[in-house]
Formats: structure tokens, C-alpha cells, sequence
């Protein structure tokens, strides 16, 4: 029976963790980057621990400085949360040599399921939906391009050991396969130190649907019920909702038993998702196996009744789980993501500290947030810091609530997606209806809601520096007055809408001056690389640099034709006020 438990993360799930563990009578231990000292997390564990160092690589990702933590601290095992090491198998054996229990599926599990090609094959033994795709990894483009003149297209290549996104690429043309085979294998060998790709069909205009799993070491594997996660940018989820809406009654039922029979036959342990595509001509396929818990698990929280952390916890004890059936899903849950990202820019990402932060409450709302009013929002981790949960006995009333907690919601001092958030509520791609459907998809949101739409309208007030907001009565009725201020003071080319001109700089657009031209970033981050060499001509609007925050890669753009001088080197932490490189006119 586990008695300590340490928190190995950050953010809303570890608060979620934390909170789990007093739930059960459990100490926690939390740890710290630097600038989380003073984080939520930090304070409503139990104890925590310093990580020294800033960036994910120096702290959260070590696994060393966490097992050195858990054997001072006493723990006896390890929650990993969501992302960072939480599907790694390399740090679940750590833990395991080490005597902690990893809060889980074990080691081999992960290794086993993170595979993809493993995991695909493993679908295929037990009679999963897939689509057609190479039985491994594809040796070149020739055999990529084989196989798409055999099978068809579009063709997807996909890294064998990626996810989010990266090292993968869409074919739709066989002229294109060669090319985009080896720009997926670059990026693949880039982000996860190995190249290998595989390719299989790709399914136009799919939803991602997925399967909630809980399954424990006395036989017991428990679906609890179907999420549809497809409103995503970049492959990155925006909003989920339980159950999955206007599913066919089959679909839904080969979905659970498939993601039943795949998890059985792996040996799983704790809580897992089985994720799928439904393509828009019906065809089902299976996609990948997430090992550990994930961001959207409190939809299905809301709509079963179970609290999968202490599920996970108590599975970790060596208990049974506290159901051992599928239970029946109950209303409807919607969750909206809360991104420190500005929608109206191509969701760039904006580290920054939080001014004020009013949750929205009543009934049927959750909130999971790992910050609070005057919390400091990293550029070095992820943009999410909080989401939204709400439930309703319907879909509609779900969807309801969900407009209310939208509108009721208030950040201020860093842009976020709630302008995205209300847009899409008042959708009818995404309200639907029995008639219509269900008319949203992975690339729904880049493709068909961000082409219709003036990206301006997705833009969030701006509170400017030295304003303020005051209320007087005017014959009896309430008016909001901006007293006097600083007007439009801000980073050289904003506008006083926070608006700018390209996406990666925000300098592009401002008045000529003497001299040569700065470069500057739009946000803290990391310096990746630069893309034209020191002292080099470049043109008017030509990429320059690759800037990484917040998980996120955008490129810096030259705001004016010239030869380009560096003034920061690769790996150097940035901000908005500081050139990292000038461009003096030829």
C-alpha cells in the first residue's frame, strides 16, 4: 500500500494529483522549476522540493534530480501526470529499479504501446479497425511510393516513435510522397532521435475519437465510455466533450471492444486512452494507445462518476478497481482548454503573468487550474493552465453551460483562446444536430472555421498599462469608463488592439528609422536556430529564425530587406525586449 507519492509535474494536473491524494489520505510531495516557486501546486502539497534549473530538460525531464527527490522525501511511488516523462519507459523502469511504484502501466507496457508499429500490430492480432499501412517502418520514399500507387491516397507518414504531430506528413499527390517521406523522417529524427516512418491511408475529414480506459492487476479492464476530442490545431486538442456525439450505436460498441481486447492483451495497468480516426465516409480505423492519463479525463469524470486519479491510485496499491463494469455514461460533459495562446495571431503562444484570473462557477462547472491571480506563466513549458469542465443531463444544456463559463471567464495580462472558445460554441458545425450532425474534424479549424472568419474577431481586449477600469451610474444604469493612461504603450508595431504584423515579429510594420532595423521576438522563448547565416542579405519578409516557447516553434521573419547581423547565439533565452539580431539596409 503506497503512503507518499511524488507529484513529478507541474501545472493543473499536478494540483489535480495533489488534490487526489489528500482525497485518499495520501501525503504528496510536489517539485519546482525555478519559476514555479510560488505556483499553486507548490503550496497545497504536502511538501515540495526544489528542481533547480528552469527549463523542462533541467527539471521535470530529469529523471535523476525526481528520484533523488522521492528517496529524501520518502515517497514510495511516482505520479507522472501528463507529458514530460509520463510515457517514457525509461523513467517508469527507473522508478521500478529504484523500489517506487510508477503510478501506470509498467514499463513494458509503455514500451510495448508506444510503439506505434508494435501497437498497430498488436491491434490487428485482436481485431481492431485499421486502415491499410505498412506492416513496419517503410525502408525509403521508393517503398512510400510503392505503397500509395498499391493502396491509394492520401497517404500518411507517420514518425514509428512521435506524437503531437511531429514527423508527420500528408500526400495527396504521388509526385509529392518523395519529398514529404523525407521531410517527415528529418523532423522525426530531429524530435525523437529516430527517423523511422510508416505510412499508412489517410482518412479525409476524420473525428478523433477515443476510448477511456481503467483496467487493474486482478483481470478487471473497464471502458469508461467514448470522448470526441476533434477540434485540434496543429494536432494539438482545443475542446473534448463525453460521449462522443452523434455516434453511430455500432461504432460505439466496436470502439469499446476493441479498445477492451487491446488493452487485455497488452497486460494493461492503470488508466489509458485508445484513440481512433472516423473518417467522413464511416470508415473506422485504429490510431494509437496513450499510457497514462489525459488532459480530457474529466470529461469523463463528469459523465461516470468515477475520480480515475484515485482509480489510478488505488490500482497502484494493489486494490481492485472500485467498478468492474462499463458504466453508463450520465448527461453530457464539454471541456474548453485555457491556452495562454492568441487566436487572432495563429494561436501564438504568450507567456506572461497573469494580472487577474475569475474562474467561472454555478452549476454543472468544473475548473482545473494550476494558476490563480498574480501566477506567472512560463515561456519554457506548456501554454495550458487551466480548463474548464462543465456538465449538463443533455448535450444542449452542456453546451449551454458551456457558453455561460465562457462568458463568465476573465484573464487578464496574457492573451488566451476563450475568443476561440466562444466562437466555436456559437458554431452549428459544432452544436450540431440530429438532423445535420456533426459537421467538425481534425482540420475542421484550419481549414473551414479560420478561413470563414476575420482572425481580428478572435482577438482579446488588450488591458494597457497605466488604464483603468472604473464604473460610474449614469441615470441608474451601470457604464464601464477607461480613466486616463498610458494609451498604446506596448512592443514596437503593436497597435493598440495587441495586434501586430507577422506572427513572428513584432517589430515587422513599424515606422522607418535611422539606423539599422532590430529583430525581436514576439515572446519569450528559446532561440532554436537561426535559418540565414551572420551577415547574410535577406529579403523583405524572408524566415529568418526559429524561436521555441511554450512547446510551440514559430518562425521570425525580416521586417525589411538588408544583410543580417546576430546578436544571440542558438539555445539563448529570449524576450520581446531585447534585439536578437539587427538588418542593416543594403
Amino acid at each position: 500500500m503506497i503512503r507518499t507519492v511524488l507529484v513529478a509535474n507541474r501545472g493543473e494536473i499536478a494540483v489535480r494529483v495533489v488534490r487526489a491524494c489528500a482525497d485518499l489520505g495520501l501525503r504528496s510531495v510536489a517539485v519546482y522549476a525555478d519559476g514555479d516557486a510560488d505556483a499553486p501546486h507548490v503550496r497545497l502539497a504536502d511538501e515540495a522540493w526544489a528542481l533547480d534549473g528552469r527549463t523542462a530538460a533541467e527539471t521535470y525531464l530529469s529523471v535523476g534530480k525526481l528520484l533523488d527527490v522521492a528517496r529524501r522525501a520518502g515517497a514510495d511511488a511516482v505520479h507522472p501526470g501528463y507529458g514530460f516523462l509520463s510515457e517514457s519507459p525509461a523513467a517508469a523502469r527507473a522508478a521500478e529499479e529504484a523500489g517506487l511504484v510508477w503510478v501506470g502501466p509498467t514499463s513494458a507496457t509503455i514500451e510495448l504501446l508506444g510503439d506505434k508499429i508494435a501497437a498497430r500490430d498488436l491491434a490487428r492480432k485482436v481485431g481492431a479497425p485499421l486502415v491499410p499501412g505498412s506492416d513496419g517502418p517503410v525502408p525509403d520514399a521508393a517503398a512510400a511510393l510503392a505503397f500509395a500507387e498499391e493502396h491509394g491516397l492520401p497517404l500518411a507518414i507517420k514518425a514509428a516513435h512521435g506524437g503531437g504531430g511531429r514527423g508527420m506528413r500528408v500526400a495527396r499527390t504521388l509526385e509529392e510522397v518523395p519529398e514529404l517521406f523525407e521531410a517527415a523522417r528529418r523532423e522525426a529524427e530531429a524530435a525523437f532521435g529516430r527517423g523511422e516512418c510508416f505510412v499508412e491511408r489517410f482518412l479525409e475529414r476524420p473525428r478523433h475519437v477515443e476510448a477511456q480506459v481503467i483496467a487493474d492487476g486482478h483481470g478487471h479492464v473497464v471502458v469508461a465510455g467514448t470522448r470526441d476530442c476533434s477540434l485540434q490545431r496543429r494536432n494539438q486538442k482545443l475542446v473534448e466533450e463525453a460521449p462522443a456525439p452523434f455516434l453511430d450505436d455500432a461504432v460505439r460498441a466496436r470502439v469499446h471492444e476493441s479498445a477492451r481486447a487491446l488493452c487485455a492483451a497488452a497486460g494493461y495497468r492503470s488508466a489509458g486512452t485508445v484513440e481512433f480516426l472516423l473518417g467522413a465516409d464511416g470508415t473506422l480505423s485504429f490510431l494509437e494507445v496513450n499510457t497514462r492519463l489525459q488532459v480530457e479525463h474529466p470529461v469523463t469524470e463528469e459523465t461516470t462518476g468515477l475520480d480515475l486519479v484515485v482509480e489510478q491510485l488505488r490500482v497502484a496499491s494493489g486494490l481492485p478497481l472500485s467498478v468492474t463494469e462499463d458504466p453508463a455514461p450520465s448527461g453530457h460533459a464539454i471541456e474548453l482548454r485555457l491556452n495562454a495562446e492568441d487566436p487572432a495571431r495563429g494561436f501564438l503562444p504568450g507567456p506572461g503573468r497573469v494580472e487577474r484570473f475569475v474562474p467561472p462557477a454555478g452549476p454543472g462547472v468544473r475548473v482545473d487550474a494550476g494558476i490563480e491571480s498574480g501566477s506567472v506563466i512560463p515561456g519554457e513549458f506548456d501554454s495550458l493552465f487551466a480548463k474548464v469542465v462543465v456538465w449538463g443531463p443533455t448535450r444542449d444544456a452542456a453546451l449551454a453551460r458551456a457558453r455561460r463559463a465562457a462568458a463568465e471567464t476573465v484573464v487578464e495580462g496574457v492573451p488566451t483562446v476563450l475568443p476561440f472558445h466562444r466562437a466555436v460554441l456559437a458554431d452549428p458545425a459544432f452544436t450540431g444536430t440530429e438532423e445535420r450532425g456533426f459537421a467538425v474534424h481534425t482540420q475542421w479549424i484550419e481549414t473551414e472555421l479560420l478561413a470563414s472568419i476575420d482572425p481580428q474577431s478572435l482577438a482579446a481586449p488588450v488591458t494597457e498599462p497605466g488604464v483603468v477600469d472604473t464604473w460610474v451610474e449614469i441615470d441608474g444604469r451601470r457604464h464601464r469608463v477607461r480613466t486616463p493612461g498610458v494609451i498604446g504603450l506596448g512592443l514596437p508595431g503593436r497597435g493598440a488592439d495587441g495586434g501586430g504584423g507577422t506572427a513572428g515579429n513584432p517589430s515587422s510594420g513599424t515606422a522607418e528609422v535611422d539606423g539599422p532595423s532590430p529583430l525581436l521576438a514576439a515572446m519569450p522563448g528559446t532561440l532554436v536556430r537561426w535559418l540565414v547565416p551572420d551577415g547574410e542579405t535577406v529579403a523583405d519578409g524572408q524566415p529568418v529564425a526559429v524561436v521555441e516557447a511554450m512547446k510551440m516553434e514559430s518562425q521570425l521573419v525580416a521586417d525589411t530587406a538588408g544583410v543580417l547581423h546576430h546578436e544571440a547565439a542558438e539555445g539563448t533565452q529570449i524576450t520581446p525586449a531585447t534585439p536578437i539580431a539587427h538588418i542593416t539596409v543594403a
